[in-house]
């Protein structure tokens, strides 16, 4: 909105000697790191009075898990508010709707879509949870997890499809596979003169291939972060790191002197996802502040599937697949140990007759917490594989 209505305004402003004001709105990095702080002071302000919020109408976390042991270390988080998610989401709204371009975004108005009908999914869920106990008996407890499914493969197909119909070339509906360059080694004066074409072997996604892709992403993303969110901070930091990356990759991608020297997809109409992907930077590490152990507020479904969401929305965009696969990779270590741990005692169960889990406890986190970690240990070294990661990232988007 503000920089919309700086374009409006521009000779208003340059008449009364404001070129700079102008000047500066239309530079993508300073709105995207100007997100980041005005998200962050969104929910570091209005933190305090959302908790209490929460806290008076008795929204709090009730830790309830199939294992005595892990009710044990949980059971002094009882009556934390949770929820938190509605400050993170309103946060990243709000910022993007001020400083994004949304109006002529197409990847961006489909992210913040997603974001928010993955958030409304999430609230859902999250109320049924906390009311569970206040209706009659035998109530269920949240959504069932098919239905949650449904719901996300449903939305992540539809911003698939629009991701697909709107891309301006097909530069933005190349398969990105690891090590393969996207265009022909071309000197960077040429390149900007005469865009390179597609090298020989680049697949161009059609539209089935593409929606299929960005529906898994979008689902399986959502529940990994979903699943990473049960510690104190630890999938607040992990969302900030990949926030970060994200913001560098849709720097890249929007350059096209940066993507076609590292040979990467040049996707021009996703560059207001750099500014997105800065709000979401800004209202974790906001929301950090308040969910650092001892955590306040938990951010609950309705945060964690949209931020997850989110994130799969911008890599997908920028055709980024992998690298979120490789930056994301805890999120997805969380959700295959459930995988794993839960596919294992029913496949023993059903061939011996005794079902055997070859993790202590799933997710993982809980795991190295039952073999002797400290919550805060977790956290901080699940956080150091993150950025370490983050640096395979980098390394990979070099290597082609």
């Amino acid at each position: 909105m503000l920089f919309n209505l700086v374009e409006l305004a521009q000779n208003w402003l340059d008449e009364r000697g404001l070129y700079a004001v102008v000047q500066v709105m239309y530079q993508l990095e300073f709105r995207a790191f100007l997100a980041v702080l005005m998200a962050f002071a969104i929910v570091r302000l209005a933190g305090p009075a959302v908790i209490g919020w929460l806290r008076g109408r008795k929204i709090g976390d009730n830790p309830e898990f199939n294992s005595l042991t892990l009710n044990e270390l949980m059971k002094h988080k009882a009556a934390t508010p949770t929820m938190g998610g509605l400050l993170v989401i309103g946060s990243i709204l709000v910022t993007s709707l001020l400083v994004a371009d949304l109006w002529h975004s197409m990847p961006a108005k489909v992210a913040i879509v997603v974001m928010v009908m993955l958030a409304v999914l999430g609230s859902f869920d999250d109320w049924m949870k906390l009311n569970a106990a206040r209706r009659q008996p035998g109530s269920r407890d949240g959504l069932y997890p098919w239905e949650k499914l449904l719901f996300q493969a449903g939305i992540g197909a539809v911003a698939g499809w629009f991701l697909w119909r709107n891309a301006q070339a097909v530069d933005g509906l190349v398969l990105n596979l690891p090590f393969q360059r996207t265009y022909p080694p071309t000197p960077v004066m040429e390149s900007i003169v005469q865009p390179p074409s597609l090298a020989t072997n680049v697949v161009v996604l059609g539209m089935i291939a593409f929606t299929l892709i960005a529906c898994f992403m979008i689902t399986a993303t959502s529940n990994a972060v979903n699943l990473t969110d049960g510690m104190d901070g630890l999938a607040t930091g992990l969302v900030v790191i990949a926030s970060f990356m994200a913001m560098a990759l849709v720097a890249v991608a929007a350059s096209p002197r940066a993507s076609y020297f590292l040979m990467v997809p040049h996707v021009p109409e996703g560059r207001e996802l750099m500014v997105v992907a800065g709000a979401m930077c800004g209202a974790c590490m906001g929301f950090l502040w308040f969910n650092c152990q001892p955590a306040s507020v938990f951010m609950g479904d309705t945060g964690s599937l949209a931020l997850g969401g989110l994130l799969a929305v911008i890599f997908v965009a920028v055709r980024q697949e992998f690298l979120l696969i490789v930056v994301g990779g805890v999120f997805y270590l969380e959700a295959a140990s459930v995988l794993l741990q839960v596919g294992t005692f029913k496949l023993t169960r059903k061939l011996t007759g005794t079902g055997r889990r070859p993790l202590r406890c799933a997710p993982i986190h809980h795991h190295f917490q039952f073999g002797g970690w400290t919550e805060t240990q977790t956290v901080a070294r699940f956080w150091l594989v993150g950025i370490l990661l983050s640096m395979v990232a980098l390394v990979f988007l070099k290597l082609r």
